[in-house]
């Protein structure tokens, strides 16, 4: 008799659905890591009536965790053989496993609650992508903790009227967040306090990229070697600040969305699918727009420092600061990108080999100039050595001649 789970994946995550026990099994097996889906939320998918009353017990009988898809634990689950769904952009699969096999595998019968049912597999689809962003915000968290300048602290410094209003609005959606944990769902009333938030983040947001632009363009501005480390040095902790302020705004956009989701799954439950993939793909467009201007300034920071590297025998003192600079810039604008999940693969690995391949470039340099201020040191000691050999040389002749000369002198007095 099979043990049987049901997979569904949104490309982001896994769901993994079906008794708690066998559930428990299969991650256990695979070593993936999870969080609870929460299915039972579900319920609301269906309104009222008998039918809805056997659906609440399937999905009552059923348990569910995610897990978030990491390149390795999206190969693992490869091998199960996911296929698409008529649910846009999910895949699904059931797996069983036999008492006398050790392993999970695909099987093409099985109870298939969810995998049978629309409304069931858009609502899990909805609650993966919930607890995808959530995923994110944490990610978030950790990375404003781990800079010297706290979101907050930049925020509150602002006297900006944009700025302000965005601190107030943080304070409501955090509220708003709270009563969800503790409510289980998003009420009109409780929905009703988030409503405007989305244009003052916006607001904000623009507002960040457009700082970030002027930074850029300052770098640009510049082509003095010592102007240009003194620019860098300004730019550096101001960079830093606005991708945090950046950051904040995707963590209340996410925010926003979670709780979107959520009235939507609760007022309109028929509409989920479409809103979950409308939310989807405002959040790339959000995304796309500020991996464009973080990857303008990258540009303007390699500048900087290719700058720096050329001249760096005539500044030794102020190239290598550009360059070290340049590349706190970079490396940070990488961190930053890998917390929002921006999948700039090919830039934030060019960042990353242009960190490596700056630094490395600045070393041969300097190792180039060390070598030239040796080789001078080895043409001058040479050059003194010969100096002093013909010098030596010299001596030597005209001592022996002066003493030929004696000789010959001597000898002609003595025959006269």
């Amino acid at each position: 008799m099979y043990n049987e789970i049901q997979l569904i994946s949104d490309g982001d995550g896994l769901a993994v659905i079906g008794n708690a026990t066998d559930v428990e099994r299969f991650l256990a097996s695979e070593g993936l890591p999870s969080k609870d889906l929460g299915v039972q939320r579900l319920k609301s998918v269906f309104g009222t009536g008998a039918a809805v009353a056997q659906a609440g017990s399937d999905i009552a009988a059923n348990s569910g965790r995610w897990v978030k898809l990491t390149k390795e634990s999206a190969e693992r689950v490869k091998k199960f053989g996911l296929m698409e769904s008529k649910t846009p952009g999910i895949s699904h699969a059931m797996v069983g496993k036999p008492g006398s096999i050790k392993n999970w595998l695909q099987i093409e019968k099985g109870a298939g609650s969810f995998l049978t049912n629309p409304a069931r597999l858009a609502g899990a689809a909805g609650l993966m992508a919930q607890l995808s962003m959530q995923q994110t915000m944490d990610e978030i968290t950790d990375y404003l903790a781990t800079i010297d300048e706290k979101v907050d602290d930049v925020l509150r410094a602002q006297k900006d009227a944009v700025l302000s209003r965005m601190i107030g609005m943080d304070l409501v959606i955090e509220e708003t967040m709270t009563i969800r944990e503790q409510v289980g769902r998003v009420s009109e009333v409780t929905w009703s306090k988030v409503q405007t938030a989305p244009t003052t983040i916006a607001e904000t947001q623009a507002y960040a990229l457009r700082q970030l632009d002027a930074l850029a363009e300052k770098l640009e501005s510049k082509s003095k070697i010592g102007d240009l480390a003194t620019t860098v040095k300004e730019v550096e902790p101001k960079v830093r600040e606005w991708l945090a302020v950046l950051a904040r705004c995707f963590q209340l956009q996410d925010a926003i969305a979670v709780l979107e989701l959520d009235r939507v799954l609760d007022a309109h439950p028929d509409q989920l699918d479409q809103h979950r993939l409308g939310l989807r793909a405002a959040r790339q467009n959000r995304l796309d727009l500020i991996s464009r201007s973080t990857e303008r300034l990258v540009i303007r920071m390699k500048s900087a420092a290719d700058a720096a590297n050329a001249k760096v025998l005539l500044h030794p003192t102020k190239s290598p600061v550009v360059v070290q600079s340049s590349n706190h810039v970079v490396t940070g604008v990488h961190d930053f990108h890998a917390r929002l999940g921006i999948e700039s693969g090919r830039q934030s690995s060019e960042a990353r080999r242009w960190v490596e391949a700056a630094a490395d470039v600045k070393d041969k340099a300097l190792e180039t100039g060390a070598k030239g201020v040796s080789a001078a040191r080895s043409l001058s000691n040479e050059t003194l050595d010969r100096a002093s050999s013909v010098k030596g040389k010299l001596s030597s002749e005209i001592a022996e001649r002066a003493r030929r000369l004696r000789g010959d002198e001597k000898e002609r007095n003595e025959e006269g």
